[in-house]
């Protein structure tokens, strides 16, 4: 009797030194090295060689739930199926006979929970002899705790990923955003000869609308606005890309405006891909003949005015890179009288609504900048601006909003 009850203790000791040892193996793999194959190999030894399940399977959920593990399965093995008949299991639950093919090849399921949520099964076969031994119980239960942990700390490595990725991110964001805004011209003049002013509202970190302002010589200028499809870090980097290039054309010599903007429709199409396109306003303007000429490539039509009457520049062609050659260009030309206001602008402003749904739209635009005819155009820029947090109410700004005012004298 004495002899039988010393080994039993002995086995028990074994079993606990097996499973203290199990613990230690797999702990050190997820700390130090992790690699999940690994423990994916200790977890599959342990419930194989030493506690002789011939049949299990762990599902669990990382970002969507997937198997970690299985051995000996005969059905179809479909997570999402298996995920809907098992979340009704809130503890170790033993199975004598499921109507679910998947369930009917166990004998006992065993959920993991963290933070009162379901984020792992295990699925195990064995005897009804077994099922009712006390040792078998206590090593479904560590068997339990073993892969609370494992998928626990899988969560976490994605999670610490996500944050690393996350501020990655971050930095390039910055980066980008601070490399946009040395782009945009820091200078406007303000002199006898013309009033510059721009204001612009970025929806995000960065963003996707341009505006510029070239002095190509003593009496030639160079004035454009621009706004890129789609939103996000592709959206802008495209756009980035764009007021560098425009940058650069006008610093090799003073191009004619369709040989200008065909170079720059092959621009946006090999940094797109066709994924994207731009409308874009171009216009030359000389302050000694007076002499204006624009191309607006499918932007929102500019404002041209006395204060009075005004008209809307629509002389141009399609936005750029929607097609490999643009079907045609057409080269607006005025001469502009003295006290001529450009108003140039992106769809953030005329399309912003207010609560009731309603769009700000263009005739609400004309109407303020007549209204405040006479300031100076930064003045008249921040009033277009609080017109339009009067429009929005408590709403957000949906876009990227660029307001930019030019005034010849």
């Amino acid at each position: 009797m004495i002899e039988l009850k010393e080994k039993n203790l002995e086995q028990r000791l074994n079993v606990q030194e097996s499973k203290l040892k199990a613990m230690l193996d797999i702990s050190n793999l997820l700390q130090h090295n992790f690699s999940l194959e690994k423990v994916v190999q200790s977890l599959f030894y342990l419930l194989k060689n030493q506690f002789n399940f011939e049949k299990f399977a762990v599902i669990y959920q990382d970002v969507q739930w997937e198997i970690l593990l299985k051995e000996n399965i005969k059905s179809t093995l479909k997570t999402a199926e298996i995920i809907a008949v098992s979340n009704r299991f809130s503890d170790i639950t033993f199975i004598n006979s499921s109507k679910n093919e998947f369930l009917n090849e166990f004998s006992i399921v065993v959920p993991i929970f963290h933070e009162d949520k379901a984020i792992a099964y295990v699925y195990l076969s064995e005897n009804e002899q077994k099922k009712h031994d006390k040792n078998f119980l206590e090593n479904v239960e560590f068997i339990q705790s073993l892969v609370n942990i494992i998928v626990v700390s899988i969560q976490n490595r994605r999670m610490v990923k996500m944050e690393i990725a996350q501020q990655a991110i971050k930095k390039e964001l910055e980066v980008a955003s601070l490399l946009q805004s040395l782009l945009f011209p820091s200078d406007l003049p303000s002199n006898i000869r013309m009033d510059i002013s721009a204001k612009y509202k970025q929806r995000h970190k960065i963003g996707g609308d341009y505006y510029d302002f070239i002095p190509l010589d003593d009496d030639n200028y160079a004035i454009c606005i621009a706004d890129v499809s789609g939103k996000g870090i592709g959206a802008a980097m495209l756009m980035s890309n764009f007021q560098a290039s425009v940058r650069t054309l006008f610093a090799y010599q003073h191009f004619e405006l369709d040989f200008l903007v065909k170079e720059l429709n092959k621009t946006v199409l090999r940094s797109s891909k066709g994924e994207k396109f731009i409308t874009f306003f171009i216009a030359i303007y000389n302050a000694s003949t007076r002499e204006f000429k624009y191309v607006n490539a499918g932007h929102n039509y500019p404002i041209l005015t006395n204060g009075k009457k005004y008209e809307l520049l629509k002389n141009g062609t399609v936005g750029l890179g929607m097609l490999d050659e643009l079907p045609f260009i057409h080269v607006g030309k005025k001469v502009l009288p003295t006290n001529t206001t450009l108003v140039l602008y992106t769809d953030g402003v005329v399309e912003l609504l207010n609560k009731e749904g309603e769009y700000f739209e263009i005739d609400r635009l004309v109407k303020t900048v007549h209204n405040f005819y006479p300031l100076k155009m930064e003045d008249m820029n921040n009033l277009i601006f609080s017109k339009l947090d009067e429009w929005r109410g408590n709403l957000d700004f949906v876009d990227d909003t660029a307001i930019f005012s030019c005034r010849f004298f």
